[in-house]
């Protein structure tokens, strides 16, 4: 399961931000670790699902609000901040069983394409790279909400993505047969303004 990592996607979500509101033609976003997440789920025997989350999830949004395909995304998910609940599974999903996370501690994901689909829809194309390995995806994004102020006067947007992977992409093999081949993923990112 380890391999919903991919989500890295997570990293996905941030590409949504790039359809974020800017007073100025390019403009900066952060996201906001304390209240985004990588989610993922899998088959487990074939039978029931299995759902954890990366909970350290970091990057920034360049958006455009002229030319939305001039805007990029990136993201680095810490592969240690995995929680599927289970300390045991946690423990092994970070093992060269899965993710090798002493060796690979991160998830990236760097958009090379991000396209305006319909208004609140994006479809962001990126390379994500878990274990070592790169391979590219589609992000499917949906948002950014409309901006509100929070309580010390920064600007919040909030974003979904998802996408569908294949762990053995990324050399992810343990367990054939008992945990599923396909990870869903789907990223939640609240949006700053970048710090200048």
């Amino acid at each position: 399961m380890g391999q919903l990592f991919s989500r890295i996607a997570i990293t996905a979500g941030l590409a949504a931000a790039l359809s974020l509101p800017a007073t100025a033609a390019t403009s900066t976003w952060q996201i906001d670790p304390a209240h985004s997440a990588a989610q993922f789920a899998v088959k487990h025997l074939m039978i029931s699902t299995v759902r954890g989350a990366f909970t350290s999830v970091k990057g920034s949004v360049k958006f455009d609000d002229q030319d939305i395909t001039k805007s990029s995304v990136e993201v680095t998910i810490d592969v240690n901040s995995v929680d599927t609940r289970q300390p045991d599974r946690d423990k092994d999903l970070r093992s060269d069983h899965f993710f090798d996370a002493d060796h690979f501690p991160t998830i990236t994901f760097k958009s090379k394409r991000v396209e305006q689909v319909s208004p609140g829809k994006l479809k962001v194309t990126g390379d994500l790279t878990i274990r070592g390995t790169t391979k590219e995806v589609v992000l499917d994004v949906d948002g950014p909400t409309a901006p509100v102020k929070d309580p010390w006067g920064n600007q919040r947007v909030g974003v979904s993505a998802s996408s569908k992977v294949i762990r053995q992409d990324f050399g992810i093999t343990y367990g054939p047969g008992m945990i599923g081949d396909e990870i869903s993923i789907t990223i939640d990112a609240e949006m700053i303004p970048a710090k200048k």
